[in-house]
């Protein structure tokens, strides 16, 4: 059975010092125009130029290895800068999917010849990953894939398809999960693997999946005889559940898993003005005294992984609570607001903010694995299934 572990780590100076800079870049950039914090959606069309500026200033990759751009710097380190850039609402999907786990897989599983051609290019910003995993019918089951890849000369052809995949139609590259054999009675993880797929190649079309706010992150892709060459197989052939674990631990951790709502809090805590009933002032406690819980365990993740663990069940929780949080926010945010009288009529910036979050709510146990799935792993690594 596992023992669950969060450890309390305390942020070094360095991190205080980093986290000034990066606010000082970010002020910079909303001054520019590039991004207004108070739009999640504003950014979209400066988000390549923004990230190739974030490379500049050596905040892409910062924690691998200096042989291929990287600065070597702590994951505590690049905690502080992901927590900064979500909290302003900074336009990071270009970068953000590629520091957080594409390029650690690549170090960890991709061919010399794939490292140093794609790393430092995903350091400078300059190019953009998506994840393939999830597969209709079988949803946040990894081990249910069954789109297929099939032995060609020099290589592999890919048939079938993905779906959930966010910013899939923006992407570069996909490092995706197929099934290259069947599975086993003794073992159902047998027979994936991992690839690397040029997501401009023949046969490869996105498909946006429309939402309720309007947005089109997420995407559908269907592969349609993709051939992909022998050197895009990403570590070991039909084992790659143990590399999708791994990968995992970097997805489901960060602070991101429960700072995309949190703009309800922020818009909740300007609109009930400096004098609030005591009873909003309690609900406004409670819930960042919540939020601060969050952040500690997702901390305290990040302190395991720069110690070299694999903090799998660890990442799974604060994704589980951390969804369950961002998801009940902008109710609880609406219901707090309710209890202050405006004399002035109702707050229209308010309340056009929280429909937005309201409308974006549903959507968050998508990403990153499902509550149902992630309580699954939980269960098994706690030894109760």
């Amino acid at each position: 059975m596992l023992e669950l572990r969060f450890d309390p780590v305390r942020l070094p100076p360095r991190c205080n010092e980093l986290r000034h800079e990066v606010r000082e870049f970010l002020a910079a950039e909303v001054a520019a125009g590039t991004f207004d914090p108070r739009d999640p959606e504003s950014g979209s069309s400066t988000a390549k130029e923004f990230s190739k500026r974030v490379g500049a200033r050596g905040w892409i990759g910062m924690t691998w290895p200096k042989q291929y751009g990287g600065q070597e710097r702590s994951f505590l380190e690049r905690y502080v800068v992901t927590e900064e850039m979500r909290v302003a609402n900074a336009p990071t999907r270009h970068f953000f999917v590629a520091d957080r786990q594409s390029g650690p897989t690549l170090i960890r599983y991709a061919s010399e010849a794939i490292k140093r051609k794609i790393l430092p290019a995903i350091v400078r910003g300059e190019i953009c990953f998506c994840i393939g995993m999830s597969e209709p019918n079988s949803g946040s089951d990894l081990f249910a894939a069954s789109t297929k890849a099939t032995r060609v000369d020099h290589g592999w052809r890919i048939n079938g398809t993905k779906i959930w995949t966010s910013n899939a139609h923006n992407s570069d590259y996909m490092i995706g999960l197929f099934r290259t054999s069947a599975s086993t009675r003794e073992n159902r993880r047998h027979g994936l693997t991992s690839f690397l797929v040029n997501m401009k190649a023949p046969g490869v079309s996105c498909n946006p999946i429309g939402q309720m706010s309007g947005q089109k992150e997420f995407n559908e892709v269907v592969f349609d005889d993709v051939i992909i060459p022998d050197d895009h197989t990403i570590g070991e052939i039909d084992g790659a559940w143990k590399q999708a674990t791994s990968e995992l631990a970097y997805e489901r951790s960060g602070p991101e898993r429960f700072l995309e709502t949190y703009g309800a809090l922020s818009e909740l805590v300007d609109a009930v003005g400096t004098q609030p009933p005591a009873t909003v002032v309690a609900g406004i406690g409670r819930l960042v005294a919540e939020l601060h819980t969050l952040r500690r365990m997702s901390v305290s993740v990040a302190g395991m992984l720069e110690a070299g663990r694999e903090p799998v069940v660890e990442a799974a929780i604060v994704k589980d609570v951390g969804t369950v949080w961002e998801q009940g926010l902008p109710h609880r945010a609406r219901d707090l607001a309710a209890l202050v009288a405006h004399e002035t009529g109702p707050n229209v910036t308010f309340d056009e903010k929280l429909a937005f979050y309201l409308k974006i709510a549903p959507k968050v146990t998508i990403q990153g694995g499902t509550t149902e799935i992630l309580r699954g792993i939980i269960a098994r690594g706690l030894g109760l299934r």
